[in-house]
């Protein structure tokens, strides 16, 4: 686990500015490696550099160094992640073959001579992104892994190329330009994030994942070439057609996912696990402990507000799995300490407030263990999102209401406040079913009154998804860009809406929210995050299985349960969704107000000149008036605001 840098430039730099531009792309990003650090460039047809940071996981001797040239060569690259079949690669070449050490990276590169790029790719199971020179054919190829788990960078700023793991790199070469883009505020805006390929500056891209894409002669206009496809993957396996019983199904699934994470447990460093308590994560844990000979380190986070905490499940599911458990309880005052390290930490702003516990987590669990397992995927995978049941229980009835009947709905709800209806509906919690029982009702009631108006399965999404529903009246100047992902979910050819919507939660929320949020978090803290979920052969699996098996009778994630259940106890289990949440709207009127009213204060949203004051204020007022929670509304723009302070020129 790592990060890496670097440029190709028709300006020949002289060597001693090659190396201090490389030196000070490497320094900025010493927390994704402190361990080791290198530089390359090349002055010759052209000028290129790559600088590597490097965070010991595998082979931790001087022969994992990088950058690493081929045993030929003929190439060079600089690598981030995890290549966990490589040494199942190995057995592939010649008993003969002389083996400099015992890193991926040597077999990632030994295979690319042997197999070519694409082929390889094909071939490898992790997580991962590079930059590969072809010193024969003065070609640079920037590849990702399947599901995007590694970030990659890339663009041309003022006729040169830059590229690497972190937007804080490439701000250190003296030509990038750094124009904002207010298409991406906009979608920042809706989404919390800004989704692939943009990047929150013009003229650099985020590399999509599953893809890679080579540079020839610096040319400008080459594109991104797929070598794992998850759209044609998915609309090309017919959910049926595993065809195999539910009992033999979640066997199959047992062992499909026992093997990843068995296979994800290979380190030359101390390993562990984030444990919630919810379905996700316990699965993990559980067959982490299954397949160890000894006890894994387990760690968690809690709050004193119960209403958030979620590690009293937690350490009920660690005693019974015998794990070595860590945890850790947060208070207001600890998330306004992280505040001030959030825009260093995301460096492109980002909006999902469970970025400060997952900061949090990674930080504590650092102090114990290098590595750590997590359930990410496990939602995505399994229909686990509220927005998946929602669908598939009420979407068909909502569809063919009356529209009379809707505008009723929908005022009745909106005759009282989110507020309102939390305390109304509180008391009367113990009648619903526990899958229904949430302490924001009104919330969740306002969320789904915004599916009255939808006329499509892909505006129902949109609407589920969207902080604003219309950014392009918060951020000036962005006219009639659309700000929305690049991906319809109409484009999808599947057989239900549930599948469609599950489909745009794997390229789009899953990589550039939950992925981007543990990547920069856990790296910040310089831990290596693991998700045994997204092995391809998982979400190969997982997607070969009928809908039915994953929701039932309401309930998402009914195949990975049944799978959990041979190891916890369904009591320990079976509870409502929580997530990793935490209290940022009654924070954001206490503890969080001053600095929350400094970013947001009049003269100075008029003076930078992005976002519609009146509005932004209007909101402000309206959630410390306590009668809404504009959480959802406010940190998007908050860490805009943030983001801006933090990089300014």
């Amino acid at each position: 686990m790592c990060g890496f840098a670097g440029y190709i430039t028709k300006n020949t730099l002289k060597n001693c500015d090659a190396k201090s531009i490389l030196n000070d792309m490497g320094r900025v990003i010493v927390h994704r490696g402190p361990d080791d650090s290198g530089i390359w460039h090349d002055s010759g047809y052209k000028s290129i550099g790559f600088v590597h940071r490097r965070l010991s996981i595998l082979d931790l001797s001087i022969a994992g160094h990088q950058p690493m040239y081929s045993q030929s060569g003929r190439y060079v690259i600089v690598y981030n992640g995890e290549i966990y079949n490589h040494l199942g690669l190995r057995k592939h070449f010649k008993k003969n073959t002389i083996w400099k050490g015992e890193s991926d990276t040597e077999t990632l590169l030994a295979c690319i001579e042997v197999f070519g790029v694409k082929r390889t790719l094909e071939r490898i199971t992790g997580m991962f992104s590079f930059a590969l020179w072809d010193v024969k054919n003065n070609s640079l190829t920037l590849a990702r892994d399947r599901i995007g788990e590694k970030p990659l960078y890339y663009g041309f700023q003022n006729n040169t190329l830059l590229f690497g793991s972190d937007l804080k790199s490439l701000k250190q070469h003296p030509d990038f330009i750094g124009e904002i883009s207010r298409k991406s505020i906009a979608l920042l805006m809706r989404f919390g994030y800004v989704p692939a390929p943009h990047s929150i500056y013009n003229g650099i891209s985020k590399l999509l994942p599953g893809s890679f894409i080579q540079f020839d002669v610096l040319s400008k206009d080459p594109q991104p070439e797929y070598y794992w496809n998850f759209k044609n993957l998915i609309e090309g396996n017919s959910l049926e057609k595993q065809n195999q019983v539910y009992e033999k199904a979640v066997k199959n699934l047992d062992i499909v996912l026992g093997d990843s994470v068995e296979q994800q447990m290979i380190s030359d460093v101390p390993l562990g696990a984030f444990l919630s308590g919810g379905i996700d994560s316990s699965t993990i844990v559980a067959l982490a402990q299954s397949r160890s000979s000894s006890k894994v380190n387990t760690f968690s986070i809690g709050y004193d507000d119960k209403l958030y905490n979620e590690a009293e499940h937690a350490k009920l599911v660690a005693k019974h799995l015998g794990t070595n458990h860590t945890e850790l309880y947060i208070a207001p005052k600890d998330a306004v300490n992280v505040i001030s390290e959030l825009p260093k930490i995301y460096t492109e702003p980002f909006a999902d407030p469970s970025q400060i516990p997952m900061y949090l987590v990674s930080k504590m669990t650092r102090n114990h263990v290098t590595v750590a397992l997590s359930g990410d995927g496990g939602d995505e995978l399994f229909s686990g999102y509220n927005r998946h049941i929602f669908t598939n229980q009420y979407w068909n009835a909502i569809s063919k209401l009356p529209f009379s009947l809707k505008k009723l709905i929908l005022y009745s709800i909106k005759s009282l406040s989110r507020n309102q209806w939390n305390k109304t509906l509180l008391p009367l919690q113990y009648l619903f079913p526990g899958k229904y029982k949430h302490h924001n009702m009104g919330e969740k009631l306002y969320k789904a009154s915004k599916t009255l108006g939808s006329q499509s399965v892909g505006d129902l999404y949109t609407s589920l998804i969207s902080r604003w529903d219309n950014p392009e009246e918060l951020v000036l100047g962005v006219g009639t860009s659309s700000t929305l992902h690049e991906t319809s979910i109409d484009e999808f050819v599947l057989n239900n809406d549930v599948n469609k919507i599950m489909a745009m939660d794997t390229i789009t929320y899953l990589p550039d929210d939950i992925l981007c949020k543990v990547d920069r978090a856990s790296m910040f803290a310089s831990l290596e995050s693991r998700s045994p979920f997204l092995d391809h052969n998982v979400v190969e699996f997982a997607w070969g299985l009928p809908l039915d098996y994953k929701i039932k009778n309401g309930v998402g994630k009914s195949i990975l349960r049944d799978v959990l259940y041979k190891y916890v106890p369904r009591e320990l289990i079976d509870r409502p969704k929580m997530g990793f949440d935490i209290p940022i709207g009654s924070w954001l009127r206490g503890s969080l107000r001053n600095w929350a009213n400094d970013l947001l204060e009049e003269k100075r949203l008029e003076q930078e000149g992005y976002f519609n004051v009146k509005l932004v204020r209007k909101i402000w007022c309206e959630h410390q008036s306590g009668l809404n929670n504009m959480e959802d509304k406010l940190w998007p723009v908050l860490m805009f605001q943030a983001w801006l302070e933090e990089n300014k020129s």
